[in-house]
């Protein structure tokens, strides 16, 4: 994929928080907080973020979390690598509600997010790297395989309408859509809606553009996507075209959330997992939550119902 997009620069973009997570995932807005919670994987944490304050809390877990949801009634879901938990953000209580559908042994949950009707649909990374990893759906108190064949499921996200679903394999450098029926919860054939260039033998970071890792919708019905070591975000049209790229100060942005009051604030994990130190030292807001504004709202999340 090529284009001559628009660019925000680094000066516009803000460091939101002082932690600094191991690998930082799935950032989620909570409406009724006004606070982004979001997990570091390698820590087995979930964490919350007071963006006004500056405060934050975390709740340490037991297994590695993928992903979280927020619940309707209170408190997160969490997708870990040992089965699918509630957490009380109140009391602390931990709260395992199914296993994991796979072997936990080689396996563990990834990226996931609700529907609009509070289905939980979330994917898996296989440890060998192999193309074992599903996509399944949480509802009605069980996981159902929705689709498969894939190495690290990623960039789950709906459009405004509810009826595309998008998905992506990182290690595929490829994001597919997929026909969505919002009130049977099915989905169609996956069809390819962007694919990037992989990494060649020779080929420096600087010119890598990366691959693609978590994502969100605006309200347009773009789709923003977090390009893991290739230091940027970029925003893609409903038919795939490149809008606009968003060059960040770390190599390792791994998913946008939109938040705050006008849902015009994107919230950005990143990762400094396994980098080498000459980077970390000049990129000091690695594993940081970043944050920039944005002219186009976001899609809020609904919450997930069990």
């Amino acid at each position: 994929m090529s284009a001559n997009p628009s660019s925000a620069v680094s000066s516009l973009i803000e460091c939101a928080s002082p932690h600094r997570a191991v690998l930082g995932e799935s950032p989620l807005w909570h409406e009724q907080e006004q606070c982004l919670y979001y997990v570091d994987i390698a820590e087995r944490q979930v964490w919350r973020l007071n963006p006004r304050s500056g405060e934050q809390h975390h709740w340490q877990l037991d297994s590695q979390p993928g992903c979280i949801a927020r619940l309707d009634g209170g408190g997160l879901l969490v997708a870990q690598r040992n089965g699918l938990w509630r957490l009380d953000t109140v009391s602390g209580a931990h709260e395992k509600l199914a296993p994991s559908p796979y072997d936990p042994e080689r396996q563990r949950f990834n990226d996931g997010k609700t529907d609009a009707q509070g289905r939980f649909w979330v994917g898996t990374i296989d440890d060998a790297r192999a193309p074992h990893s599903a996509l399944y759906r949480y509802a009605e108190g069980r996981f159902t395989m929705m689709a498969d064949g894939i190495v690290t499921s990623n960039g789950l996200a709906f459009s405004p309408d509810q009826r595309r679903m998008y998905w992506s394999d990182t290690k595929a450098h490829e994001v597919y859509c997929l026909p969505f029926d919002v009130d049977g919860g099915t989905v169609g054939v996956r069809q390819s809606f962007a694919r990037f260039a992989p990494r060649a033998p020779a080929q420096s970071l600087q010119d890598y553009g990366g691959r693609p890792d978590g994502a969100a919708v605006d309200v347009e019905g773009c789709y923003w996507v977090a390009m893991f070591e290739g230091q940027c975000l970029l925003r893609l049209s409903p038919d795939g075209a490149l809008l606009e790229r968003v060059d960040l100060p770390v190599r390792c942005p791994t998913m946008p959330a939109f938040g705050d009051d006008d849902m015009r604030t994107l919230y950005i994990t990143t990762a400094r997992e396994g980098r080498p130190a000459k980077e970390l030292a000049a990129q000091p807001w690695a594993g940081a939550v970043l944050r920039l504004r944005v002219a186009v709202p976001g899609l809020p999340i609904a919450a997930a119902r069990l």
